[in-house]
C-alpha cells in the first residue's frame, strides 16, 4: 500500500491586498471613530449597522456574467443561482435599507455607519482590498440645506479628531453646473457619453496636473513622466476653452474669491437652465454655511471638484488636507483628500421606482489616521498595562487580588501568566508590553504587608542617562504598604503622562 502523502502545512501569511492591525493601531482607530460619532450624534444622526454581505443586484454597479460578477467585488454564487457579495461601500446598503424599511423609518432618515468595506481591485502601496469607511447620510430631503449641513458637520469632524483649522479645506461643487457647461460646450446627449467621461476624469485631475495637464487631456492627450500616454477627449479649441474657463485659477490649491467664482459660473452656464439651477444651489449652500459661521477659510465653492462616481446628481464635496508631508520620492507634497460625497437622488429609486432624494459623505478612515500620524497628532509608544509579577506560584490568588484592586480603580493591569521561574523573563515581558509599572511581592514583603512598586519608565531612563549619584537620588523602585498600592501607581502614571 502506497504511503499517504503528508499534507503540507499552511503558509502563515496575510492574503495579498490585506493587512493585520495590532494594539495601538486598533486603539487609535477606535478613539478616532468615537470622536467622529460624537459629532454625528450631536447633529442628530443615528447609528446603523448593515450586513457585510449584500445581493449583487443591491450593489447595483456589478451584475453577474456567465461565470461570476464583474471584477470589483468579492462575490460567490448561492445554491439557488443567486449571487452574493461583500459590500463595496456603505451607500448601496443604505439605499437598500431605505427602500426595505421605508414604512418604518422617519423621513428624512439620518444615519451614520462605520466599518470595513471590500474591493476586489489590484492592491498597491497603501491601497488595500479591505479598508474602513465612516459615512453619514440624509435620505428623504431634497433641500440643499441637507448638503450644507453635511459640509458643516464634516468640518467640525475634522477639527474634533485633531485636524486644525487652516490644515484642511472642504471644496464644494455641483454636478448640475458641470452638466450645464457640458451642454454649452455641445457635449449633451448619449452620443457624447464616452467623451464626457474623459472630460470628467481630466477635470478631476486638476489638483494634480494643473491647467496645462487638464488642457492636454481635453485635447489629443497627455504623456506622463514615465512615457505612458493617456488619450484625450479630442475637443475643439472652442469646446476646450469653455471647460478651461470653468476651472479655478492657476493654483489648484488656492481657492478663487467666491464672488468671482459665481460671476464666472453665471457667464459659463448662462444658456443652460440646468447649469443655472446648479449655480443657484451652490449660492444657497454658501449662504447657509456663512450663516452658521463656516466661511471660505473652511469651506469653499470650487468648480474643479468632480467626484468619480456616476450616481451623483447635484452638490458634491471633498475634504482636502492642505499641509505638506514627505512623499515616497523624498519630495514634499500635500496630503490630499480624506473624505468626499455628494447628492445621489436616483440610488434608492432603483428599488422603489420612486425618486428619493439623498445626500451624504464618506470619510476614508485609514487615510485620516495616516494624516494624524504624519503630523504627530497621534502615534508614538502605547502605554501597556501594569504587570503584577509572580514570585510564589502558590500565592497566585494574592496576585490576582492585587490586579483586581488596580482594575477596580480604572487602572489597566494584568498578572504575569507565563513561567514565573525566571524573574528576568517577567521584566522582559513587561518591557515588550510597554508596561509603565511592575508590582513585586515575595513572601517577605507579604509578611510585612508591603509591595515593591517598580517604575519601569524611570528605570529605563536612568539606565540610559543617569550617573551613579543620580541613580541613588531617584530610585526607580519603592516599597509602599499594600493599602497605598493604588495611589502609588496612580502617581507614577500621572508623572509620565
Amino acid at each position: 500500500m502506497a504511503k499517504q502523502k503528508k499534507q503540507p502545512r499552511p503558509r502563515a501569511e496575510t492574503p495579498k491586498g490585506f493587512r493585520d492591525y495590532f494594539g495601538q493601531e486598533v486603539v487609535e482607530r477606535q478613539e478616532m471613530l468615537a470622536k467622529i460619532a460624537e459629532v454625528y450624534r450631536r447633529y442628530g444622526f443615528d447609528p446603523l449597522e448593515t450586513s457585510a454581505v449584500e445581493t449583487v443586484e443591491a450593489l447595483g454597479k456589478f451584475l453577474p456574467d456567465v461565470d461570476r460578477p464583474n471584477e470589483g467585488v468579492f462575490a460567490w454564487q448561492e445554491g439557488d443561482g443567486g449571487w452574493l457579495a461583500l459590500r463595496y461601500d456603505m451607500t448601496a446598503p443604505l439605499a437598500r435599507v431605505a427602500a426595505q424599511f421605508r414604512n418604518d423609518l422617519p423621513s428624512p432618515y439620518r444615519r451614520y455607519t462605520m466599518g470595513p468595506v471590500w474591493r476586489n481591485e489590484k492592491p498597491g502601496p497603501g491601497r488595500f482590498r479591505q479598508f474602513y469607511q465612516c459615512d453619514a447620510d440624509t435620505v428623504g430631503s431634497g433641500s440643499v440645506a441637507a448638503d450644507a449641513e453635511i459640509c458643516a458637520m464634516l468640518a467640525e469632524t475634522l477639527e474634533a479628531v485633531g485636524i486644525e483649522r487652516g490644515d484642511y479645506i472642504i471644496r464644494v461643487n455641483n454636478r448640475k453646473v458641470l452638466d450645464g457647461v457640458m451642454q454649452v460646450a455641445g457635449l449633451a446627449g448619449d452620443e457624447h457619453e464616452l467623451v464626457r467621461g474623459i472630460v470628467l476624469r481630466a477635470i478631476d485631475k486638476f489638483d494634480r496636473l494643473g491647467r496645462d495637464g487638464v488642457r492636454a487631456l481635453l485635447g489629443t492627450g497627455r504623456r506622463d513622466e514615465s512615457g505612458d500616454f493617456t488619450v484625450g477627449a479630442r475637443l475643439s479649441d472652442e469646446q476646450a476653452g469653455i471647460l478651461m474657463d470653468f476651472l479655478p485659477g492657476a493654483n489648484p490649491h488656492k481657492p478663487d474669491d467666491p464672488s468671482e467664482v459665481f460671476t464666472r459660473l453665471l457667464h459659463l452656464a448662462g444658456p443652460s437652465a440646468l447649469g443655472q439651477q446648479g449655480r443657484n444651489e451652490l449660492l444657497q449652500i454658501a449662504e447657509l454655511l456663512d450663516a452658521q459661521g463656516f466661511g471660505p477659510d473652511r469651506i469653499v465653492i470650487d468648480p474643479s471638484v468632480v467626484r468619480g462616481l456616476g450616481y451623483y446628481t447635484g452638490p458634491v464635496y471633498e475634504a482636502e488636507l492642505t499641509f505638506e508631508i514627505t512623499g515616497d520620492d523624498g519630495k514634499p507634497r500635500q496630503f490630499g483628500s480624506v473624505a468626499g460625497g455628494g447628492r445621489y437622488d436616483d440610488l434608492v429609486k432603483r428599488f422603489t421606482g420612486q425618486e428619493v432624494p439623498a445626500t451624504g459623505v464618506s470619510i476614508g478612515v485609514d487615510r485620516l489616521l495616516a494624516a494624524l500620524r504624519a503630523t504627530g497628532r497621534i502615534g508614538g509608544t502605547a502605554e501597556g498595562p501594569v504587570i503584577v509579577t509572580v514570585m510564589d506560584r502558590d500565592r497566585m490568588a494574592d496576585y490576582q487580588a492585587m490586579a483586581a484592586t488596580l482594575r477596580a480603580d480604572g487602572i489597566r493591569a494584568e498578572v504575569y501568566l507565563g513561567n514565573p521561574k525566571n524573574f528576568g523573563n517577567q521584566l522582559k515581558y513587561a518591557d515588550k508590553r510597554q508596561s509603565p509599572v511592575a508590582i513585586i511581592q515575595g513572601s517577605d514583603e507579604a509578611a510585612r504587608g508591603v509591595v515593591q512598586v517598580k517604575d519601569l519608565v524611570l528605570g529605563a531612563k536612568i539606565a540610559e542617562e543617569a550617573s551613579l549619584e543620580e541613580w541613588k537620588a531617584q530610585p526607580a523602585q519603592t516599597e509602599v504598604p499594600v493599602a497605598d498600592l493604588v495611589s502609588e501607581v496612580r502617581a507614577i502614571l500621572a508623572r509620565h503622562r
